[in-house]
């Protein structure tokens, strides 16, 4: 009986965890969220590389200097 409210934390936890995976890496929509934007071929200079939003285009952000 003492095991039953420790299974229940552990339960709750990994759906807590599973919440954030709604978005799939390398979606323009996750992209999006990280606060950048999908160029097709390469990003334009000066602007950094921060993922994939398909085969073809890659996820792009401006980068921030101090």
């Amino acid at each position: 009986m003492r095991i039953l409210p420790l299974l229940c934390a552990l339960l709750l936890l990994m759906l807590r965890g599973a919440a954030g995976l709604s978005l799939v890496r390398g979606s323009p929509q996750d992209c999006e969220r990280r606060g950048g934007f999908c160029s097709l071929g390469s990003c334009p200079p000066g602007i950094g590389r921060i993922g994939i939003c398909s085969k073809q285009e890659f996820c792009c952000r401006r980068r921030w200097y101090p």
